[in-house]
């Protein structure tokens, strides 16, 4: 495995010395940007698209320093319900997708989307209980008419293109747990496969390296994040898992993201990395910084620290011992 970086927490330098601040932590890797909620600060698909010269000059300052990008990411929701909207976020996955092609990177990495409840809807509705039975009725319209006709079409598009697609299972979108995604997959074929964020599990309830295990026997995991949570055992109590305060009210959350090693000690963190090699992953783990509590420098640096003694990085070899 290579340890890399997600680079839109560096969204505020100019690319070179951005790649420049990466390679003296020692990573391997870059997760880059190209629109939707990352932003495209490092790499913007139409203009490298259009510029044979400015694909050059972007690809050897990748290649020049000794990295490789694991993966361009373009998280958005390309199925909301208000057409102008969706149709950029898809847009921007189409452009991604054909420049990944080009910059010969295997993944792209997004959202599902969530669609709202008919079609003439203005806002995502994201069902979460089973009943009234009238959130049943809206989850199979959703998926039915909007979730598999939509990433079956253009996951076959990806797939022409040489690219695999990483959906982060994220609360608000359709798939945002192991079941989802390998529901979507099972209908739009092995082109989709999972970005997964630990970070994500945890406040759902769901163990990570249980993911990784239900994920990696389907070979679904095309990705990895790096991103921790930690849950308030008191506020958790008032305000549940599917609480819905900003992120900016820390002190009452029920949860909220922190760089790894803040909110689980590492023999957890080790535990995933002996699970991803167990399952066959050997790819990139991207780290991603949302601590709201550590500037980027600390928390980027404290996450590479703490991965630094948990990643597996040689291959294998024989078991000479048996």
């Amino acid at each position: 495995m290579k340890l890399g970086v997600f680079m839109v927490l560096l969204g505020g330098r100019k690319l070179e010395d951005a790649l420049d601040y990466v390679v003296s932590k020692g990573l391997k890797a870059v997760e880059i940007g190209t629109g939707g909620f990352p932003g495209n600060a490092h790499c913007n698909p139409t203009e490298l698209l259009e510029s044979e010269t400015a694909l050059k000059n972007f690809k050897q300052a990748i290649e020049s320093r000794g990295l490789i990008i694991s993966a361009l990411s373009c998280h958005g929701n390309p199925l909301h319900p208000q057409k102008q909207i969706a149709q950029e976020y898809h847009d921007t996955f189409v452009k991604t997708v054909e420049l990944a092609e080009k910059l010969e990177v295997p993944v792209v990495n997004t959202f599902s989307g969530c669609p709202g409840d008919h079609e003439n809807a203005k806002y995502p509705n994201w069902p979460v209980a089973p009943w009234p039975n009238d959130f049943q009725e809206i989850l199979t319209w959703q998926w039915d008419n909007k979730v598999i006709p939509y990433w079956t079409e253009w996951g076959k598009f990806a797939a022409d293109h040489n690219v695999k697609i990483g959906l982060e299972l994220h609360g608000g979108f359709s798939v945002h747990t192991p079941a989802t995604l390998l529901r979507l997959r099972e209908a739009a074929g092995d082109v989709i496969g999972a970005n997964l964020d630990p970070s994500h599990m945890w406040w759902q309830g769901i163990d990570p390296v249980q993911a990784i295990q239900i994920l990696g026997r389907a070979g679904a995991i095309h990705h990895f994040h790096a991103k921790d949570t930690v849950i308030d055992p008191v506020n958790v109590n008032k305000y549940g898992l599917t609480d819905m305060q900003p992120y900016t009210n820390m002190m009452d959350r029920a949860w909220q993201f922190r760089s790894v090693g803040y909110g689980h000690d590492l023999k957890a963190w080790a535990d995933m990395m002996s699970a991803l090699r167990l399952v066959g992953y050997d790819y990139v783990v991207s780290i991603e910084h949302e601590d709201g509590l550590m500037s980027v420098e600390e928390g980027f640096s404290k996450a590479v620290q703490n991965l630094q003694q948990v990643l597996i990085e040689e291959p294998l070899g024989d078991m000479w011992w048996v």
